[in-house]
């Protein structure tokens, strides 16, 4: 057989198994991917890769190493319902970022993101202003769930008679993870030492206690959020 055929043929039959694969693993395979099934999915792709080029071994040698990570990936969600111990040692546990609108420094060093990551999360669920956010919890999967504070959740048909109409905003971020924000300050014509001034700070090298401050331009205050809180 030439090779070219070869390929064609194993190529096919990777492809093939795989699909296999991802019906018996299930659709969490490709909704929550976590740690595990990152490996796992990543090792069986490499697997199915290399069957496609791969002319001189032995075709069935892939299929037992692709089938010996899909029994691990069953085996592995089997324990994850029979043990909650186990299952928070392999998937993890939610991890709460902000609590009661404050940030928990301690947890967010935990998650492995920074002030940046957790900003944009919160945008992309549709919160622009962090005082909105009563409590921010990063699930196991990756995701954040947001909580809003009772003023600032979702409209229903009884709060129609008082509509707020007030101009919606951009929170302006003076301070990111200890740093001042160089760019927001000049967009708002301030400095660094108007910055200092208004927290009552001597020394930048103070800034390094604060993991946010925002400045609220309508009622010309900063919100400050600490690090040790």
């Amino acid at each position: 057989m030439p090779d070219f055929v070869k390929v064609i043929v194993f190529s096919s039959s990777a492809f093939a198994f795989l699909f296999l694969i991802a019906k018996i693993l299930g659709k969490k395979q490709i909704a929550e991917l976590d740690f595990t099934d990152y490996v796992v999915g990543i090792t069986i792709g490499s697997i199915a890769a290399e069957w496609a080029t791969e002319l001189q071994q032995e075709w069935y040698h892939y299929i037992i190493a692709m089938s010996i990570f899909a029994v691990f990936s069953l085996f592995i969600s089997f324990l994850e319902q029979k043990a909650t111990k186990m299952k928070a040692f392999l998937r993890g546990k939610p991890i709460i970022i902000i609590s009661e609108g404050k940030f928990q420094y301690k947890n967010l060093k935990k998650s492995k993101l920074d002030i940046h990551d957790i900003l944009g999360m919160c945008r992309a669920q549709g919160y622009f202003k962090i005082q909105d956010i009563e409590y921010a919890i990063l699930e196991t999967s990756g995701e954040m769930s947001i909580l809003p504070k009772s003023l600032k959740k979702p409209v229903v048909v009884g709060d129609l008679k008082n509509p707020d109409l007030s101009e919606s905003e951009l929170e302006n971020y003076v301070v990111l993870d200890g740093k001042p924000n160089i760019d927001i300050l000049n967009t708002l014509n301030k400095d660094v030492n108007w910055l200092l001034t208004r927290l009552n700070l001597s020394k930048k090298k103070q800034l390094k206690s604060i993991i946010l401050a925002i400045y609220d331009e309508q009622n010309d205050e900063i919100i400050v959020h600490y690090k040790n809180e």
